[in-house]
């Protein structure tokens, strides 16, 4: 995991003692009841670091990583009045210029605490004792998303490593930090298969039909969930897909030729897949008429017709 994420073994030693440290003080306590950048920062020291600007930038990104979870993208939307917000802000933007003092007993590192504290343990209704602090949306998917990444070979994006079901095991026990379930999983490696496909050029098929596959674990999921939040990250995610797929499908003469045609039918695929969820599960409209459509049959339909006017119209010039 280490080296998928390429991190130096002297930043997972130092990432590895503070650990240590913080589990020591987590007697009778849940991981998921500390906010772990709070508790690195006050953990690591610049004695721990090669240099200053090494642990400026550390305490930076950690601070960031705050201001994202608790300021910018929080669980539990904010009160514009809210003092521990606008107190962590100000904390936040003086770090910028100046590094804070860590210590346990300085004082700006216990205003600090205090500020992050009461942001993080606002209850969103639940009786969990979690603190939230990375599990608001969208920075929970995207820190999710880099997590399966890790599944890819470093040296070869289009191949997926031997050991991925090790990797899982260990990327799913975020899930109660990062606030994401089975349905969220199943999203995200869909997504997280299909831009591998797109970003790696185009040939690899087995991740195209993978993400096709996955496909179908999400509109299982889409079927038995109305789960407002859900859906509208559902709807996000395929439209992407979807757009990607019929830009190339619209005018498929353009974009398929004797050295690609063979990707035409998992794009085919994808996009109907896609579309499918989108019409039958998302949309409001088709729940509350029940109408009979046959999604795949419509939109091959549309795709043969758009592409045979845009060649006719091309011949036509």
């Amino acid at each position: 995991m280490r080296i998928q994420m390429r991190v130096p073994e002297s930043v997972d030693a130092r990432v590895r003692r503070a650990l240590l440290r913080i589990g020591g003080g987590l007697v009778g306590r849940r991981i998921e009841s500390v906010v772990l950048p709070l508790e690195l920062l006050q953990q690591l020291k610049q004695s721990d670091f090669s240099d200053q600007q090494e642990y400026d930038a550390w305490q930076k990104r950690n601070l960031r990583v705050l201001e994202a979870g608790l300021l910018l993208h929080p669980r539990v939307p904010l009160d514009k009045s809210n003092n521990a917000s606008q107190r962590l802000r100000q904390i936040i933007h003086a770090a910028l210029d100046r590094p804070i003092e860590t210590g346990k007993n300085n004082e700006s590192m216990q205003v600090l605490r205090s500020a992050v504290m009461s942001l993080a343990s606002r209850s969103d209704g639940s009786l969990s004792d979690s603190c939230h602090w990375a599990d608001g949306i969208p920075l929970n998917l995207r820190l999710y998303e880099m997590l399966l990444e890790m599944c890819f070979d470093i040296n070869d994006e289009t191949s997926i490593v031997e050991e991925v079901d090790e990797l899982m095991e260990q990327i799913k026990k975020t899930w109660v930090i990062l606030g994401i379930n089975q349905m969220l999983h199943n999203l995200c490696f869909a997504w997280v298969l299909f831009h591998h496909f797109v970003s790696s050029g185009q040939v690899e098929m087995d991740l195209l039909y993978a993400a096709d596959g996955q496909l179908a674990e999400v509109a299982k999921d889409a079927k038995t969930t109305r789960d407002p939040e859900y859906s509208k990250i559902l709807s996000s995610t395929l439209s992407s897909i979807l757009g990607w797929a019929e830009k190339r499908l619209l005018a498929y003469h353009d974009t398929f030729d004797s050295g690609n045609v063979y990707t035409m039918q998992g794009i085919v695929s994808l996009g109907v897949s896609a579309a499918k969820i989108l019409v039958e599960d998302v949309s409001t409209e088709y729940r509350r008429k029940r109408k009979e459509v046959d999604v795949a049959r419509n939109r091959i339909d549309t795709y043969i017709r758009s592409s045979l006017r845009t060649a006719f119209a091309q011949a036509s010039l």
